[in-house]
C-alpha cells in the first residue's frame, strides 16, 4: 500500500511535465525530446557525461510515467519500459516507409527487382509467354421466345361489307397459305365486278371492229376495272373465274396470305366490317425470335450473325442453333444491360412463344490479339501491373492496359508488354512484397543519409 501511494504521489508530482512530453512524442515521433519528462531523461554527472534514465509507463494509461518499475496505480498492471528515442526514430521511419508503400498498392513501373535464384525456386515462380492468338469467349444468359414480327400478318379488307361465312373460327388454328378464311358480301365489290364484266364483254364485242380508237378505249376501260379489283385484293384466279362464269359472285372469299397460326380472331359471322378493320392476326412460327440480355462488358464480343446455341428447360439435352439478328443500340433502363434479339428456325414447331430458354453465345475475336494470362495481373484499383521476367533473376514491374477477357483465363494486353516476353503467373504477390520491402529499406537508408 505504501508503494502504491509513493508511486501515485510521484506520478502526480511530475504529471504536468510528463504530460507535455507525451504529447510532443505522439505528435512528432521523429524529434528527440529532452528534459525530465522525456522517455530518456538525461542527467549530467560531475565528469560531464550525460546518463540516460529509463522511464516506465502503463500500456493502458500512458499518462502514468515513473522512473522505477512497478504496477500502475490505476489498473494494477505491470509497468513497461518506454522505448528510447533511437528506437522510436527507427520505428517511425519504418512506419513512414510502410505508409508510403500503402499509398502505392502496386510497385513503381520500371523499378527492376533482383531476387536470388534460390529464393525464386523456393517461392515457386512460374512464367508464361506473351503471345498473339485469337481470343474466344463463351457468354451464357437466359431469354424468352416470342413471335417473329417479320412473319406477322393481319387480315383485313379495303372495302366495307358483311361477313357471311367463316372457314376459320378458332384462335390457335393453323392455316396454310391459300386456305379460305371467310366469305364477305360487299355492295361496292359487287358493283366493281359488274363494271369489269361490262368492260370485258365490250372488248370481246369489239374484237373484230375496224375502229382502232374505239377498240383501244374499251381495252383501256377493261384494264382500269381489272386494276381496281386487284387493288382490292381480288386474286388473278378469282378474276379469271369471273370471266369464265360471266356472272358476278355475291360474296368474295378471302384467302390466307401465308402459312401460320391464328393468334387473334376478331371476325364473327354476320359482323359488319369497315376498310382497315383487322379480322384475323396470324403469325408464321417456322421462324421464331428469342430476346436475351447480356452485360455491357460483353458488348465488344457481340455482332449480328454471331452463332448462338439454345436449350429449353422443358426439353433438356436438345440444342437449337441460331444467330444474333439485332443488337439494340441502348441499355435497358431497369436492368442496365444490353438487349439482343436472336432468330431460330422452328420447322417442327417445338419452339413456342413465351417459353424460357438458356442461351450460350460463342464469340471469337476477328483477328489475333496480344494476350497474357489473367493470373499474371495485379489489380490495384487504379493500375494493372504485371512482372516481366528478365535475365539474371531480375523482374520488372510494368503497368499494362487491359482489353477483352477471353476464355481459358487469357486477357488482351493493349499496352505495356511485347510478344515473346515472359510474365510471372505464380508467386507474383511474393515478388510484389519483396519489391515493396526493397523500396522501404531504400527509403529508410535515404532518410538516414539525409539526417
Amino acid at each position: 500500500m505504501n508503494i502504491v501511494k509513493r508511486l501515485r504521489g510521484r506520478a502526480f508530482r511530475s504529471l504536468a511535465s510528463r504530460l507535455l512530453a507525451v504529447m510532443l512524442l505522439a505528435a512528432a515521433p521523429l524529434v528527440l525530446l529532452t528534459g525530465c519528462g522525456d522517455p530518456e531523461s538525461t542527467t549530467t554527472s560531475d565528469s560531464g557525461d550525460t546518463a540516460q534514465v529509463q522511464l516506465w509507463t502503463c500500456g493502458m494509461h500512458p499518462n502514468v510515467i515513473t522512473e522505477e518499475p512497478g504496477q500502475c496505480p490505476i489498473c494494477g498492471m505491470n509497468l513497461t519500459p518506454m522505448k528510447n528515442t533511437a528506437e522510436a526514430e527507427e520505428q517511425a521511419v519504418a512506419e513512414q516507409a510502410m505508409d508510403e508503400q500503402a499509398e502505392d498498392a502496386a510497385p513503381s513501373p520500371g523499378a527492376t527487382i533482383v531476387i536470388d535464384p534460390a529464393t525464386i525456386q523456393n517461392i515457386g515462380v512460374q512464367t508464361a509467354a506473351v503471345q498473339e492468338r485469337p481470343l474466344t469467349r463463351s457468354i451464357r444468359t437466359v431469354g424468352h421466345l416470342d413471335y417473329n414480327e417479320e412473319m406477322y400478318s393481319r387480315i383485313n379488307v379495303k372495302y366495307p361489307g358483311w361477313i357471311e361465312k367463316l372457314y376459320v373460327n378458332e384462335t390457335g388454328q393453323r392455316v396454310a397459305a391459300g386456305d379460305p378464311m371467310l366469305a364477305i358480301y360487299s355492295p361496292e365489290l359487287v358493283a366493281a365486278q359488274e363494271e369489269y364484266l361490262l368492260a370485258f364483254q365490250n372488248v370481246e364485242n369489239l374484237e373484230n371492229s375496224t375502229f382502232e380508237t374505239i377498240t383501244k378505249g374499251a381495252e383501256s376501260l377493261l384494264d382500269a376495272s381489272r386494276r381496281r379489283l386487284l387493288y382490292w385484293d381480288v386474286t388473278e384466279a378469282q378474276i379469271q373465274e369471273l370471266e369464265e362464269r360471266g356472272t358476278i359472285a355475291r360474296t368474295l372469299t378471302i384467302y390466307a396470305p401465308s402459312t401460320g397460326i391464328v393468334v387473334e380472331r376478331m371476325a364473327e359471322l354476320g359482323m359488319r366490317v369497315t376498310p382497315g378493320m383487322d379480322m384475323y392476326r396470324m403469325a408464321d412460327l417456322s421462324s421464331i425470335w428469342a430476346f436475351a440480355h447480356v452485360y455491357d462488358g460483353d458488348a465488344p464480343w457481340l455482332n449480328p450473325g454471331l452463332t448462338a446455341e439454345m436449350e429449353l428447360p422443358y426439353n433438356p439435352g436438345k440444342v437449337y442453333r441460331g444467330t444474333i439478328d439485332y443488337i439494340y443500340p441502348y441499355l435497358d433502363r431497369a436492368s442496365r444491360d444490353i438487349k439482343i434479339r436472336l432468330v431460330f428456325p422452328n420447322r417442327d414447331l417445338e419452339l413456342k412463344p413465351q417459353m424460357y430458354a438458356n442461351i450460350r453465345l460463342s464469340a471469337r475475336s476477328e483477328r489475333p490479339l496480344l494476350v497474357i494470362p489473367g493470373s499474371a495481373v495485379i489489380h490495384s484499383g487504379e493500375r494493372n501491373v504485371v512482372f516481366v521476367a528478365l535475365d539474371g533473376g531480375k523482374f520488372e514491374p510494368r503497368e499494362v492496359t487491359l482489353g477483352m477477357e477471353g476464355r481459358e483465363g487469357y486477357v488482351e494486353a493493349m499496352r505495356g508488354v511485347s510478344a515473346g516476353e515472359r510474365v510471372v503467373t505464380s508467386a507474383q504477390f511474393l515478388i510484389d512484397s519483396e519489391s515493396r520491402l526493397q523500396e522501404a529499406i531504400q527509403k529508410m537508408l535515404d532518410h538516414r543519409m539525409m539526417h
